[in-house]
């Protein structure tokens, strides 16, 4: 490992050049570049999912940490790691303090792999707007994870006003086991279903996503049973116009499988690790069409595999609006004195 403290870009640079040719065949073949803005109390927890990711899809991992924007000296402090603890990755972690934190792609862009796709992914709670960081407008495919959000659900309808082909969510990759077993259960039968449920706790985005999932596929309005019996989605049941009800039921690692008229099968439904997830999203970087649509079908917005791909960046300095903020509580103090 390489550390640089107080450095610059170009130092940055040049240094990530040394290790690579120190490295040799291991810094060879990166299919992609992993944009993972963080911050500093979850770094380690994204470097290990990371690592479990690069495992499957070598890559160059650029793990961006910003601190204290308003801070008034600018500093950049660097680790450059190949072939090491990360895995068979070339990795850079920088710390950016002041307003190099704002326009952290001066220092970004120069350490993309060229000719490789780009994904950004957002190890915390979504930003409201995704055209706002500049890391993800430069990405090709950007994830977020609304479950780290406040308010699950209104993130879900938020991911939607600003949904981009190319956004995906951890949400969504979190139910694919459950959408695998639901969608096996009618390779022996092409009957119609008429009805859905969904059993889970009222703030679970899982739940919600599965909901759009089934309302966009089966063309029908899942009921959403709240329960708080569960931390996770629990159950979905469907019946279908023949009178068959099929139904998964999750206990801990394991799911039931029932349906009208055989007898109960178990089968495994395990929560993978955060790792897991992120290689899975790594697969594939294209627009994922499906996603769009459950995701639509939760906001009541249609056509969002429709919008246009490239996002245009929008400016945000948040001195600027916390300065005005000030302002307004300024003036208003003074309208108050008599």
């Amino acid at each position: 490992m390489i550390g640089l403290w107080d450095t610059t870009g170009n130092e940055v640079v040049k240094a990530l050049a040394a290790e690579r040719r120190s490295a040799g065949g291991v810094a060879s073949g990166m299919a992609l570049t992993l944009i993972v803005v963080v911050d500093e109390k979850r770094v380690r927890e994204a470097e290990a999912a990371a690592t479990i990711a690069a495992a499957a899809h070598p890559c160059r991992l650029l793990v961006v940490v910003r601190a204290d924007v308003e801070r008034e000296r600018n500093r950049l402090d660097a680790e450059i790691v190949v072939g090491g603890r990360l895995g068979p990755c070339e990795a850079v972690v920088t710390r950016m303090y002041g307003r190099l934190a704002l326009h952290a792609e001066s220092v970004v862009m120069p350490l993309l792999v060229p000719d490789v796709p780009v994904v950004t992914w957002w190890h915390g709670e979504p930003a409201a707007e995704i055209a706002t960081d500049f890391l993800g407008v430069v990405a090709d495919r950007r994830i977020t994870d609304t479950a780290q959000a406040a308010d699950p659900i209104e993130a879900l309808r938020q991911r939607a006003r600003d949904y981009a082909p190319g956004d995906t969510d951890l949400a969504w990759t979190r139910i694919t086991p459950w959408r695998t077993l639901v969608a096996g259960a009618f390779d022996t039968t092409d009957a119609r279903v008429t009805e859905a449920r969904v059993v889970a706790p009222p703030t679970d985005p899982t739940a919600a996503l599965m909901c759009g999932w089934l309302g966009s596929r089966l063309g029908i309005t899942p009921r959403w049973e709240p329960s708080d019996a569960s931390p996770r989605m629990r159950e979905v049941q469907l019946s279908c116009a023949n009178g068959e009800v099929l139904s998964l039921t999750r206990e801990d690692s394991l799911a039931t499988f029932r349906r009208t008229g055989q007898d109960d099968r178990q089968l495994p439904l395990v929560r993978r690790p955060l790792g897991d997830e992120l290689a899975e999203e790594l697969r594939r970087l294209d627009a994922d069409q499906v996603y769009a649509e459950a995701l639509g079908a939760v906001a009541g917005i249609s056509g969002l595999d429709e919008r246009p791909a490239q996002r245009v960046h929008v400016w945000k300095d948040p001195a600027t609006a916390k300065r005005a903020e000030a302002g307004v509580t300024a003036h208003a103090g003074t309208s108050a004195t008599p």
